[in-house]
C-alpha cells in the first residue's frame, strides 16, 4: 500500500534533512597537529543549538554549551613539549583526533617567496631525501578571498616526509627544521601565504579602517574597479595596433614588438580579503608567533608601509588574543639590475620600513638576506639561509639561546673633519667585509645632498667612510639601491642592515 506523506511534513523534512547537526572542527584541528606547549590551548568547533559538548585532552575534561550561532570553545591546560596526545570531541557525535603532539607552533605567511616551494629552492633532491621528521608537522591553508572574516578553511596537518614537504613553503620548512633540531621538540607549521599579494590584504578592515592613511586602501581598491572597464577597452585598443604591428614585423623579417600584458584586477589584492579568507579561519588556534616574508607588491608605498605592517601586527596579535606573540619579518632581497650611480630607491626604502618595524614593534625581529638575493629573480632559490636567519631570530629572541642572531646594525655618525664614522650594535667578535676585499655599498654627501660612491674601512668596531669630494659630510648610506653591491658583515657571518642616517 502507497503511503500518504502530509504536506507539511515533507516539507519539513526537506527543510531539515537531518534532525542533529554533528559535531564539527575546523580544519586546523585534526588528525597529526601540533598543540602548541605551555600555553591554554583553545579549542571550538559548531554542533547543534544548546547541545552539551565535553572534551577530553589526556586526562583532562571541559564542558561546553552551544550558543545561539552554533558555535562552542573550552580552554584546556597547558602542556610540556613532546607529550604525546589524544584528543576526543564528544556531543550526539564524536571525534576523535589522533597522533597529537605537543610542542612549538609556528605561522608562516607572506607572499610568493613565503610560498615559494622546496622542489625548487637549491639542492631540492637532496634536501626533500633527507626531510623526514615525524616530529615535524605541516598545514598549509588553501587559497581563499572572503568579504568577511570566515569561521574555517581547507586544509589539514601531516607528518613532514619526503611525500609530503615537496611543496611545502621551502622558508617555514628550513626555519622549522632548525627549531626542531636545535630544540629537540616537535614543531607545527602553518603556511597561509599567496604570490603577489600585498599587506593590506592580510589585514583585517577594522585595523585598516583605524588609521586615516590606511583608509585610503579602499578608495584606491574602488577606483580599480571603476577605472577597470576603461583599462580594458584601452587595452583592447593597444592589442589591435600591437597585433598589427607584429604581423608587419614578421613579414619585413624585422623584430616583434614587445609583447603586452592583459591587465587584471586580482581579487586577491583587495583590501581584507586574505585577513578574512586565510588568517581568521585560524583562530584562535595557540600559537607561538609567526614568521612573515612579504613586501615586494607594497614597494611602490614604502612610506605608508611604515604604518600599514606595524598595524597588521598588532591586528593579528589583537585577533589572536595571546599577548605580543613574536613577530619576525624577512628584509627584502636584493632584485633588479644595478646602477651606476647611488640613486632613491623604493625597494631600499621599504625595506628600511621593515627593518624600522622590527625596532619599533615590540617582541619583532628582522632576517636580512641582501647578500642573498638574485639580481635577475624575484624568487631567490637560496632559501635555506632565510630560515635560517628567522630561525636565529627565533632561537635568540624567543627561546633565549646565547647566539648573535643579527648583522650590524646602524647605530651613530659622528663626522670627524672629512670622515663620517660610522658606529654599529650587533658587531658581535667584530667587522668583516664579506670575501676579504675592501668595503663596498657606501655613500656619502655633504651639504648638497648629493650622494657619491665613497671609500669605507674599518677601524676597530667602527667605519670610516671618505669620498675626495666631500670634505664636510652630512649623510652616509649603506646598500642603499635596489640591487647594491654591499659587503659589510659581522664575524658570524651575517650581513649588515641597510640604512641611511638622513632618514626622514
Amino acid at each position: 500500500m502507497l503511503r500518504t506523506w502530509p504536506l507539511v511534513l515533507l516539507l519539513a523534512l526537506f527543510a531539515h534533512p537531518r534532525l542533529h547537526a554533528a559535531v564539527h572542527l575546523p580544519a586546523v584541528l585534526s588528525d597529526n597537529a601540533v598543540l602548541q606547549a605551555d600555553a591554554p590551548i583553545p579549542i571550538w568547533g559548531t554542533a547543534d543549538v544548546g547541545e552539551q559538548i565535553t572534551v577530553t585532552l589526556n586526562d583532562q575534561h571541559q564542558t561546553a554549551t552551544t550558543g545561539a550561532d552554533g558555535r562552542w570553545r573550552v580552554t584546556m591546560a597547558a602542556l610540556k613539549a613532546g607529550s604525546p596526545c589524544v584528543l576526543t570531541v564528544a556531543g550526539t557525535t564524536s571525534i576523535t583526533l589522533k597522533n597529537l603532539l605537543v610542542g612549538e607552533v609556528w605561522v608562516g605567511s607572506g607572499q610568493s617567496n613565503m610560498e615559494f616551494a622546496l622542489k625548487n629552492a637549491n639542492h631540492a633532491a637532496q634536501e626533500i631525501a633527507g626531510a623526514t621528521f615525524p616530529s615535524i608537522r605541516l598545514f598549509s591553508v588553501a587559497k581563499k578571498t572572503a568579504d568577511e572574516p570566515l569561521a574555517d578553511c581547507s586544509g589539514h596537518w601531516v607528518e613532514c616526509s619526503p611525500e609530503t614537504v615537496p611543496g611545502f613553503s621551502a622558508v617555514a620548512y628550513f626555519f622549522g627544521r632548525e627549531l626542531h633540531q636545535t630544540l629537540g621538540v616537535p614543531v607545527g607549521l602553518i603556511h597561509t601565504s599567496w604570490g603577489g599579494t600585498p599587506a593590506e590584504a592580510w589585514t583585517s578592515h577594522e585595523a585598516l579602517s583605524a588609521t586615516d592613511d590606511l583608509k585610503e586602501f579602499f578608495t584606491a581598491w574602488d577606483k580599480s574597479v571603476a577605472d577597470f572597464p576603461k583599462v580594458q577597452a584601452k587595452y583592447a585598443k593597444d592589442l589591435a595596433a600591437w597585433t598589427k604591428a607584429d604581423a608587419e614585423a614578421k613579414a619585413a623579417g624585422t623584430p616583434e614588438p614587445k609583447p603586452l600584458r592583459a591587465p587584471t584586477l586580482a581579487e586577491s589584492h583587495k583590501p581584507t580579503v586574505l585577513y578574512n579568507g586565510m588568517i581568521a579561519p585560524l583562530l584562535p588556534y595557540a600559537i607561538r608567533g609567526a614568521i612573515w616574508y612579504q613586501g615586494e607588491s607594497n614597494a611602490g608605498q614604502p612610506l605608508k608601509y611604515r604604518t600599514l605592517l606595524p598595524a597588521m601586527i598588532q591586528d593579528w596579535r589583537t585577533a589572536w588574543g595571546q599577548g605580543e606573540f613574536p613577530f619576525y619579518i624577512v628584509q627584502l632581497a636584493n632584485f633588479m639590475a644595478r646602477k651606476p650611480d647611488p640613486s632613491e630607491s623604493s625597494w631600499a626604502a621599504l625595506r628600511e620600513a621593515q627593518y624600522l618595524t622590527s625596532v619599533q614593534v615590540k617582541n619583532s625581529g628582522l632576517a636580512t638576506i641582501i647578500d642573498i638575493g638574485q639580481g635577475e629573480n624575484i624568487h631567490p632559490t637560496n632559501k635555506q639561509d632565510v630560515g635560517h636567519r628567522l630561525a636565529l631570530n627565533a632561537l635568540a629572541l624567543t627561546y633565549s639561546k646565547a647566539i648573535e642572531y643579527s648583522g650590524p646594525i646602524f647605530h651613530q655618525l659622528s663626522v670627524e673633519g672629512a670622515k663620517a664614522v660610522l658606529a654599529f650594535t650587533h658587531v658581535g667578535k667584530g667587522l668583516a667585509s664579506r670575501g676579504g676585499g675592501a668595503l663596498t655599498g657606501f655613500s656619502v654627501c655633504g651639504a648638497d645632498k648629493h650622494f657619491v660612491w665613497a671609500e669605507a674601512a674599518i677601524v676597530g668596531d667602527t667605519v670610516v667612510v671618505t669620498a675626495a669630494s666631500v670634505t664636510k659630510p652630512e649623510a652616509v648610506r649603506y646598500a642603499w639601491a635596489d640591487n647594491p653591491e654591499c659587503s659589510l658583515i659581522n664575524q658570524d657571518g651575517l650581513p649588515a642592515v641597510p640604512f641611511r642616517t638622513d632618514i626622514p
